[in-house]
């Protein structure tokens, strides 16, 4: 029997599992449940003593990601109360479903050798594997190495089932593109690529997905073609970043405002000129940017292995701007050592409050988060950090205080990192008078705040790009 037939033995997708409950598995979770297409979906997470806690608090309707993520929260308490969405630790009901979702992390374990960890992919593939049935479409949203879904991942589900690819079962690559705090909107409105390793898993997939969609379509291709896109999309997103922190960087040491030139670029319009240019900032997080560059240049380097033409001796550029915009946070910590020595100390024993361990502005989201390398260097420095955040209600890392006020008290610097909401409006009389300092230190790592309107008020202020205000007179 073709795998066609087996679709049509089993009819429409009805049953739907979703493998990891994280910032993409709850969302298209929650999307799918709230489809009239799909009968049921069961989120699937492991019950591990660091994320086993989201299977009751899911199942009581609630959403365990504590950002701003407009209409979540309300579209899982629905599905769960219509009995549509359920969360568990018991990977058997797969053999019930129809299409299985996997959505799992996939960091590097080095950098340096292009070795990716893929260890808990491989945990979930093989408990997928374990239960699938014939006619069954599993579907990999995983940001991947170019080469893994028909390599890796087909062959630990054609060893765990016992079944074949392309013949008992469909499986397809369709990467989420989704960011916290946008959650449900980049579902429903992003384009939604999908490769499956055959044609007719390629279609499987899209009847899976077509339900969800509201302005955004369908985009076909190869399993590999869609792996390299989505490794491609953020690393040139990356570079992209790369180039203005690094031009951020020329116009301080120059005494210009980057921001200034950044107008002047985006005003040359007309037939042919296209300009992308994004801001500068305090460094770059969370878990796409800082290792899919790594992934693409692992399956250049794997699968172009003997084929691949480049400038010998020459460091890829992705690469290169992965180097760049990890040196954002050195970069703060120098800012913050030349304001404290423009007052006439240093960072031994001075008081640093840290706004914002999130990576992005109003959201829980602090993986790989910049403000943690800042934090080390200062604490090398001999420095005291206090840490504020608005979301983040706790860190295995650090302790996060939720007042703004105890954490700027006494404090010699008070550092941006997030661009959060509330970080936009701060008064700089109230917090100089909370600094207790009479030239505090305030460094700005994304642009909210007006140097003139602190400067005028007796703070040292340091800006990403500000070469214009870096030197100014201290009032």
């Amino acid at each position: 029997m073709t795998l066609v037939s087996l679709f049509r033995q089993r009819g429409p997708i009805k049953k739907i599992g979703v493998v990891g409950m994280g910032y993409v598995g709850i969302p298209a979770a929650a999307l799918f449940a709230a489809s009239p297409r799909f009968d049921i979906v069961y989120g699937f997470q492991r019950d591990s003593p660091s994320s086993g806690y989201k299977i009751a608090v899911l199942n009581r309707g609630e959403s365990p990601i504590k950002g701003d993520e407009p209409g979540l929260a309300d579209l899982l308490m629905k599905v769960v109360s219509l009995g549509k969405f359920t969360s568990t630790s018991d990977f058997s009901r797969i053999a019930s479903l129809d299409a299985v979702t996997v959505a799992i992390q996939t960091p590097f374990q080095s950098r340096d050798d292009l070795l990716p960890d893929f260890t808990s992919l491989k945990e979930a593939l093989s408990e997928v594997g374990r239960y699938i049935t014939p006619g069954t479409l599993i579907v990999l949203e995983s940001t991947v190495t170019p080469g893994t879904t028909e390599g890796l991942a087909r062959g630990i589900l054609e060893q765990e089932s016992g079944l074949i690819a392309g013949e008992d079962f469909a499986l397809a690559h369709a990467p989420e593109r989704v960011m916290a705090g946008r959650l449900i909107k980049n579902i429903r409105e992003h384009d939604r690529i999908i490769g499956g390793i055959d044609e007719a898993s390629t279609r499987r997939a899209a009847e899976l997905y077509t339900p969800v969609l509201t302005t955004g379509k369908i985009i076909m291709m190869t399993a590999r073609a869609a792996e390299v896109t989505k490794t491609a999309e953020n690393a040139l997103r990356d570079l992209q970043i790369a180039a203005i922190n690094e031009l951020a960087l020329y116009c301080e040491a120059m005494g210009v405002n980057v921001y200034d030139v950044k107008a002047g670029i985006d005003s040359l319009k007309g037939e042919g000129i296209t300009r992308a240019l994004l801001s500068p900032g305090a460094g770059v997080g969370g878990h796409c940017l800082t290792k899919d560059t790594y992934h693409l240049e692992r399956g250049a380097q794997v699968l172009g292995k003997g084929t691949l033409d480049y400038p010998v001796g020459e460091r890829s550029l992705f690469v290169l701007a992965r180097a760049v915009n990890d040196f954002m946070p050195t970069h703060m910590f120098r800012l913050t050592v030349d304001g404290l020595n423009r007052i006439h100390t240093g960072p031994q024993g001075a008081k640093i409050a840290l706004l914002g361990w999130a990576f992005l502005s109003d959201s829980d989201d602090t993986r790989n988060t910049p403000s943690g390398v800042y934090r080390s260097l200062l604490l090398e420095a001999g420095a005291d950090v206090a840490v504020h955040d608005p979301y983040v209600t706790s860190d295995p890392e650090v302790t996060v205080f939720s007042d703004l006020d105890d954490v700027v008290r006494d404090a010699n610097v008070i550092a941006i990192f997030t661009a959060h909401r509330m970080y936009r409006n701060l008064d700089p009389e109230y917090i100089r008078s909370l600094s207790n300092h009479e030239n505090p230190v305030i460094i700005d790592g994304r642009n909210i705040i007006d140097p003139d309107e602190f400067i005028s008020k007796g703070f040292v202020y340091k800006g990403i790009g500000r070469g214009d205000k870096n030197s100014h007179t201290i009032t």
